[in-house]
């Protein structure tokens, strides 16, 4: 599996983190293992990873858990944990369809993640701080259509997770096809490209 090179000193939201245990469904204490084994979170009696939501992990630690899962468990629990993650990330006010979603989604990403301890995106004076890659946003004129180039650290299956449940969230019909015929990170390119059409 191959993934997009990050920077030390880049942190996750723990509620963009907790995506994981949801993305597991019943199995929480499975994916607490994970989590755990990468020294996220602290464990519970019960075997879950306590988060701390409003809590910094590092992104170096969740990638290697992704790494783990997609070795041991598939694309497809990648995908299912992708998929959990606009229910649990932090998006800017605003977002009303699938079209204002998926420009938004960048912003969202960067909300989500910290270098050297500064958010990653200032919603007050707009400024974004590189180092994490970037969720693409081309709406095609005259088409219900939108092409997402994904240039992030993160596993190809889980970022079409993200792209699809967000879609799904304002049109229940739309579908996200990887492009196959572009690059793809899985391949050691270093971006994916997704066509998103309802």
């Amino acid at each position: 599996m191959q993934f997009v090179p990050f920077e030390d000193g880049i942190e996750v939201k723990g509620q963009a983190v907790k995506a994981v245990v949801e993305g597991f469904n019943n199995f929480a204490v499975l994916a607490s293992a994970y989590l755990l084994d990468e020294g996220i979170g602290t464990p519970t009696p019960n075997g879950l990873a306590n988060l701390d939501l409003e809590g910094w992990y590092s992104q170096k630690s969740w990638l290697l858990c992704f790494q783990q899962i997609g070795k041991q468990l598939g694309d497809g629990l990648l995908m299912q944990i992708g998929m959990a993650i606009p229910r649990n990330a932090r998006f800017p006010e605003g977002v009303r369809d699938i079209y204002s979603g998926f420009k938004a989604l960048d912003v969202a990403y960067h909300l989500n993640h910290r270098k050297n301890g500064r958010t990653m995106f200032d919603l007050e004076t707009g400024r974004m701080e590189e180092g994490i890659g970037h969720y693409g946003y081309e709406p095609v004129p005259g088409q219900r259509k939108i092409i997402s180039l994904c240039e992030t650290p993160y596993p190809c299956a889980f970022d079409h997770g993200v792209l699809t449940a967000l879609a799904h969230r304002y049109e229940s019909n739309a579908r996200v096809v990887h492009d196959e015929t572009k690059p793809c990170r899985k391949w050691r390119g270093d971006r994916c490209t997704y066509v998103i059409t309802w």
